[in-house]
């Protein structure tokens, strides 16, 4: 899911006129090397504990080990077919947004954020938030339970350090979350080559396993898994389904990282490594189990030899540690994303390398992170019960995005007949893992579905509060022309400098300069109205960023638009301004910018949101990151005007 981890490929992208980039046109071996890190992290280190999971699934109803094992390997190679190589990897990354993807670009891409109250819109828009919520629940799981499969290995040569495995996985995430704030940028261009050595090692012990158990090759045949199932009963195959899901989760992130690779390295490092390395890597430990069952406790680390196992575990660890930086990285973006798009409220978000787009640090993001990841393995304590609460909020994300993409190919004017067939047959699949992993709710399921939970709450509660806020603005804010009018019969004193008033709306007189002419009698000799709006593409060429209109002499209003993978600056857009003469240069000198600054006050009545969710939102608005600093402005330039609205 990661969707801004991407040294490599940001040096390598060319950008095109509309403001993408050309990734998704060329082939470079920097993106495809990048891809191996970033996008595959995830999906490339299930071999330790997926398929041992499936097959614990598949004879707790008394199934022998190998009958399970090829079973097992057999539905994971066909889930990995059918949900990452055909639905992925072929039919979701064609739904890009001038290039970039996720669910936050699904939603863009059908106008869901413009909808309006009670439309089939506005619920497509709460479907898509809830998606991003549950993308939190993932970021949250998918570092705790990788570290840990990986330290697990200590236990196969010295199972006497079974009870340091947890307090050295801890160790190890407080390190990854206590680093974030330097960026990784300089670490990042290490991830693709470790990624690549790891795939190497995959494909490897796998082929170990399969010259041991040549027949283990059967298990290609779908067949296998389809008899398995039937004959082994409702209870264990759902189990069994559950489990061999946790194989393909991680497949989500090809999508995500579709703006910094492009489909192209995407798809080919997936079908010419990545895939075959994790067949084979299936394969083997499906051979090794039916060569020695008891290899059951920990399948990936027996194939290796004896000599290899603590470098094994070195590189599986350095493999799970890659994972989790994506995993993090790309809820960075989906916040920044989010904040942008008026989903979630300011955040103080740093720009960790300003060369390359994407390297950012949220830090309140990132300690909470790290408080739900951290939680997970003191409570769970091992990747076999961690495995009870994985899998059920990716399998819901997957099948909010089969259903967002089946809407964005009707919008694009696809045969509706076909999109219906491709589509739902994916819808199917996907809700047959959903039901799946539904059973595994009581066994830990519920701990990423409280997460996203709290976190679509917040995002509902954000939304439908600004709406309150913008309705009540609306009601007070002035006219332009009653506002200019009455300028005109009041005798004020004029200041020199500009004032440039910051606007959440496109037309009126903002509350806050309203309010200062009726307190102060006084006024600047110039006047900027300054809008920022974040469109519902990635990015906006710099000549399209600023729209001046000339309200009266020396007053303006300027639209600065920006797309949603950008930084907004309020000091660029007016250097912009200026650059396309849109702008008189002088109106910049001695400039001061006011800011409104708004309590929320709660109201006790039946119009609004319930009563403890207004009391959410102000707790959200006060703690909020400041106007001025999240448009970049210089605090020596800001003066805050408060203002109470009541909603």
């Amino acid at each position: 899911m990661s969707q801004s981890l991407a040294p490599a490929a940001e040096t390598s992208a060319d950008t095109d006129a509309d403001g993408g980039t050309s990734a998704h046109n060329r082939l470079r071996p920097a993106l495809v090397l990048g891809a191996l890190g970033v996008v595959y992290g995830d999906i490339g280190t299930s071999p330790l504990y997926a398929f041992k999971e499936a097959v614990k699934a598949a004879t707790s109803g008394g199934a022998s080990v190998p009958a399970a094992a090829t079973g097992a390997v057999s539905l994971i190679l066909w889930s990995l077919i059918l949900i990452v190589s055909l639905k992925y990897a072929v039919l979701i990354l064609r739904a890009d947004n001038r290039g970039e993807g996720g669910i936050v670009a699904m939603l863009a891409l059908l106008g869901a954020r413009q909808a309006r109250p009670g439309s089939w819109k506005a619920l497509l828009l709460v479907v898509g938030l809830v998606g991003a919520a549950l993308l939190y629940g993932d970021g949250a799981i998918t570092p705790a339970i990788s570290v840990l499969s990986a330290i697990e290995g200590l236990k196969v040569d010295a199972p006497s350090l079974g009870p340091y495995v947890v307090p050295i996985t801890i160790v190890i995430l407080v390190g990854l979350f206590l680093v974030q704030h330097k960026g990784v940028a300089a670490i990042g261009r290490v991830f693709g080559p470790v990624m690549l050595a790891w795939f190497i090692v995959l494909s490897l012990l796998g082929i170990i396993g399969i010259v041991q158990k040549p027949e283990i090759l059967a298990a290609a045949n779908p067949l296998r898994a389809l008899d398995f199932m039937l004959h082994a009963g409702l209870p264990v195959s759902f189990a069994m389904l559950g489990a061999a899901f946790l194989a393909v989760t991680g497949g989500e992130a090809m999508y995500a990282d579709l703006g910094h690779f492009g489909a192209l390295p995407i798809r080919l490092a997936w079908f010419a490594l990545v895939l075959p390395a994790l067949v084979l890597n299936y394969l083997g430990q499906g051979a090794l189990l039916i060569a020695a069952p008891d290899a059951l406790e920990n399948p990936f680390f027996r194939l290796c030899p004896d000599w290899a196992h603590y470098p094994l575990v070195g590189l599986a660890t350095m493999a799970t540690v890659i994972a989790s930086q994506a995993i993090i990285s790309g809820v960075f973006s989906l916040t920044q994303q989010s904040v942008q798009l008026g989903f979630l409220p300011a955040m103080r978000i740093v720009q960790t390398a300003r060369e390359e787009r994407g390297q950012i640090y949220v830090p309140v993001v990132n300690w909470l992170l790290a408080l739900a990841t951290l939680v997970a393995v003191v409570m769970f304590g091992s990747s076999d019960a961690l495995a009870g609460a994985y899998g059920i909020a990716v399998s819901m994300l997957m099948g909010i995005t089969t259903l967002l993409a089946a809407l964005i190919a009707l919008r694009w004017g696809y045969n509706p007949i076909l999109v219906f067939a491709v589509n739902g047959f994916f819808l199917i699949i996907d809700l047959i893992f959903f039901a799946a992993n539904s059973v595994k709710i009581l066994e830990g399921g519920w701990f990423p579905l409280v997460l996203a939970g709290f976190v679509a709450l917040m995002m509902l509660t954000w939304r439908k509060g600004n709406d309150l806020v913008e309705d009540a603005r609306a009601a007070l804010r002035q006219p332009e022309d009653v506002f200019l009018a009455g300028l005109q019969h009041q005798d004020l004193l004029r200041l020199p400098g500009t004032a440039a008033f910051l606007s959440a709306a496109e037309h009126g007189i903002p509350l806050h300069l309203s309010r200062f002419v009726e307190r102060n009698h006084a006024l600047m000799e110039r006047i900027l109205i300054i809008t920022a709006l974040y469109e519902e593409t990635p990015t906006v060429p710099q000549e399209q960023r600023a729209h001046v209109t000339i309200l009266a002499p020396d007053f303006y209003r300027v639209i600065l638009r920006y797309g949603f993978m950008e930084e907004a600056s309020i000091p660029e857009g007016l250097a912009c301004a200026v650059e396309s003469r849109h702008l008189p240069p002088h109106v910049l000198d001695d400039m001061t910018i006011f800011v409104g600054h708004e309590t929320i006050i709660p109201k006790d009545d039946a119009r609004g949101m319930a009563s403890w969710r207004e009391g959410l939102f102000a707790f959200m608005q006060r703690n909020a990151e400041r106007t001025g600093a999240f448009f970049g402005v210089p605090t020596r330039q800001v003066v805050e005007v408060g203002t109470e609205i009541e909603i």
